[in-house]
C-alpha cells in the first residue's frame, strides 16, 4: 500500500514538472518571437483617430477608417475614409504604401494617397501578427499632427 502512494506521488509529481515544462517553454516561444514583414501579410481592418494642428491654438480633429492588404514583403494597398471636424475629406481613397518591420517587431511605413502627399508612420506589431498598434510621425506632409491607429487582422 505505502509503495502505491509513493508511485502515485511520483506520477503527480512527474506529471506536474512535464506541465511546468510545457508552460515555460510556451513562455519562451512568445518571448523569443521575431517579426518581419511578413509577420503582417494580410489584410487589415483599422479605425483612426486624432488631431491636425493647423496652426498654434487651432486642432481639429480627425477620424476614420481603412482596409490595407500587406503582401508580407514590404508593399500595402489600401482605401480609407477620413473624416475631419465633422466634415468628410476622403471617401474610399486609395493609398498605396511600403512599411519595414524589425525582428523585435516594431516597424515603420510611408503611405502614398491617390490625392498626393504622403504619411510616415511607426508602429509595433502585437498578438503575433493580429494588431498593430500606429502613430503618424514626423516629417509631416502639412500641419502637424497627433494621429494613432489600431488595426486588427481580418480573418
Amino acid at each position: 500500500m505505502q509503495r502505491k502512494l509513493v508511485s502515485r506521488m511520483v506520477a503527480i509529481v512527474v506529471c506536474g514538472l512535464l506541465v511546468a515544462a510545457s508552460s515555460a517553454r510556451a513562455e519562451d516561444k512568445d518571448k523569443d518571437t521575431i517579426c518581419s514583414d511578413r509577420t503582417i501579410e494580410g489584410d487589415y481592418a483599422s479605425a483612426v483617430d486624432g488631431v491636425i494642428l493647423p496652426a498654434p491654438g487651432v486642432s481639429l480633429s480627425i477620424r476614420g477608417i481603412n482596409i490595407v492588404h500587406n503582401d508580407g514583403k514590404g508593399h500595402s494597398t489600401q482605401v480609407d475614409s477620413l473624416i475631419l471636424n465633422g466634415t468628410p475629406i476622403s471617401d474610399w481613397t486609395p493609398v498605396t504604401g511600403t512599411y519595414h518591420i524589425n525582428a523585435d517587431c516594431t516597424g515603420t511605413g510611408t503611405l502614398l494617397p491617390s490625392t498626393g502627399g504622403f504619411v510616415n508612420l511607426r508602429f509595433v506589431v502585437a498578438k503575433h501578427g493580429k494588431e498593430i498598434h500606429a502613430v503618424v510621425w514626423p516629417p509631416f506632409d502639412g500641419p502637424d499632427r497627433v494621429v494613432t491607429s489600431v488595426a486588427i487582422k481580418v480573418e
